[in-house]
Parts: C-alpha cells; sequence; structure tokens
C-alpha cells in the first residue's frame, strides 16, 4: 500500500470513530500535501454532497486553515457569520449545510500533518467532551503516522547499509542487530498489513543464517517470542522489553521461558545464541 493510502486509511478510521464517540453527523479531514501549505479535504464521512471533496484549504484561512496556522483546535459557533475566521471557503460549507464546526490538526514532530473536522448542521457550542473527543481522534493518527515514519525511516536504513556479514563481530553488526529489535519491536503495531509484512521481511532477511540451517537447528518460534529474544538480544531487561512491546513483564519471561525450551537453553544469553546459529536473529 503505498503511502498515501495509508494515510488515508488512519484517517478514515479517526473520522468514523470521532463520529461513533460524539454523535457528530458530519466529520471530514484531510492531509497536508507534500511541499504545500495547504490541506486536501480527501475523507468525507456523514456528507449529503461534494461540496467538500478535494477542498484545498490553505494555512490560515477559514477555520481548518487557523488550525493548521496555530497548530491547535479551533472552533466555531456559527461558521458563516463567525467573525473569528476568514470566509474563503463559505461557499462549499453552505453546500453542505454546516454550521458549527471544529477543527483539529494532527501533529507529528511539531509539523501539522493533517486536520480533522466534525459539524453540525445547527449553531449550537459543541462542547467540551466534543471537543475531547476530536483531539482524541487526531492523536490516534498522529500515533500511527509516527509509527509509520519510524518504520519507513529504519527500512531505508537498514537497506542503505553497507554492512556485510563479514563484520558481524564488530560495532556496525551491532547497529543492525539493534534496527532489527526495533524493527520487530514495531511491526506489531503498525496497522498497514502491506508495511507490516515488509518489515516482517526485512527482519527476516537480516536474521538469515549465512549458510543453510543444520536440521538439528531448526526451530520454530512465535512472532512474539522472535520479538522478546530481538529485545534480549540487544542487553534489554524484560521490564523495558515490556514496555516497548506492549506487554507485561511477566508476559515477557512466559515468552522467553518458551523461548528458551524451544532452543534448549537456560540462560537469555543462551537463548540468543542459539536463536542466531539458528537463523532467527542477526
Amino acid at each position: 500500500m503505498a503511502t498515501g493510502a495509508t494515510e488515508a486509511v488512519e484517517l478514515r478510521g479517526a473520522l468514523m470513530r470521532l463520529r461513533r464517540t460524539t454523535g457528530l453527523p458530519v466529520a471530514f479531514g484531510g492531509l497536508v500535501e507534500p511541499g504545500r501549505h495547504q490541506v486536501r479535504i480527501s475523507e468525507l464521512n456523514g456528507t449529503a454532497t461534494a461540496a467538500l471533496s478535494a477542498l484545498a484549504v490553505s494555512s490560515g484561512n477559514g477555520l481548518g486553515g487557523k488550525a493548521v496556522a496555530l497548530a491547535r483546535p479551533c472552533a466555531v459557533l456559527d461558521y458563516s457569520s463567525s467573525r473569528r475566521i476568514s470566509h474563503e471557503y463559505d461557499a462549499a460549507v453552505a453546500a453542505e449545510g454546516l454550521r458549527a464546526i471544529l477543527a483539529v490538526p494532527v501533529v507529528v514532530r511539531r509539523r501539522v500533518r493533517g486536520v480533522l473536522y466534525g459539524a453540525l448542521r445547527t449553531a449550537q457550542p459543541l462542547g467540551d467532551r466534543t471537543l475531547a473527543a476530536a483531539v482524541e481522534a487526531a492523536r490516534d493518527v498522529e500515533q500511527s503516522l509516527v509509527v509509520r515514519d519510524e518504520a519507513r525511516g529504519l527500512l531505508t536504513a537498514v537497506r542503505e547499509s553497507e554492512v556485510t556479514r563479514d563484520v558481524t563481530g564488530g560495532a556496525a553488526w551491532e547497529r543492525v542487530r539493534e534496527a532489527h529489535g526495533a524493527l520487530r519491536a514495531l511491526a506489531p503495531r503498525v496497522v498497514d498489513p502491506a508495511l507490516r509484512a515488509e518489515l516482517l521481511a526485512v527482519c527476516a532477511t537480516l536474521a538469515a543464517a549465512p549458510g543453510p540451517v543444520p536440521t538439528a537447528r531448526r526451530v520454530r518460534l512465535t512472532p512474539r517470542e522472535l520479538d522478546v529474544l530481538a529485545c534480549v538480544s540487544t542487553g534489554t531487561t524484560n521490564a523495558a522489553a515490556g514496555d516497548r512491546l506492549g506487554l507485561r513483564p511477566e508476559t515477557v519471561k512466559a515468552y522467553l521461558r518458551s523461548a528458551m525450551r524451544k532452543l534448549g537453553a537456560h540462560t537469555r544469553l543462551e537463548a540468543v545464541v542459539a536463536a542466531r546459529r539458528a537463523g532467527l536473529l542477526p
């Protein structure tokens, strides 16, 4: 799935959750176009017309543009008569019959990446609970984008690396091992199945043994057992591994014990060494 398509899926899901949790009849949103200071409205939920579809909202203009410029939520009681915003987009908003509207920016690493809107067809206060739910929906999109960005960054770093199996004992290969652990920790958090599969495929490539693995060494570990071992291999404690993987420390211990048993290991270090010999870890 292309990057833009992945972001659209995240945005679409957030708008559905926003309407479900607030009862707002209309929600819509879009992403900041690369290299431009404007948001392109791409996702509509609950609209009766296509008036807002593909609308380009410039930074500073209208309610959404104000939210982009200030990087904070904004709301109006009655869009068409509000003196708190400019009115470049009145025609599109009026065609959809919207009155009370809120706009919440999606901010990743201090950069606005998109805007979520929620709206009523009547002029009335939207309320703190509604605004809080909209902010929460935007935070969900932000977290998904952070995970995707981290995953893409790690993939790029691994692919650009010129490290080979000849330096497995050096500091360079330790960085590859750290990247492998980070990729395995990120993979379960990636919503996009295509990107998740790509991450796991790179993990498998990094971990592949340089030669054929003897039959005696062939061990099948579950994805979570591998995730835990990948963290442990970088010196991570059970508690830290749990934080990284979103698991409780006791759950990490259970996965680790299971992996050790399958690998015939008696200690964490033995398990890591055995997993590397079996081509399961780099």
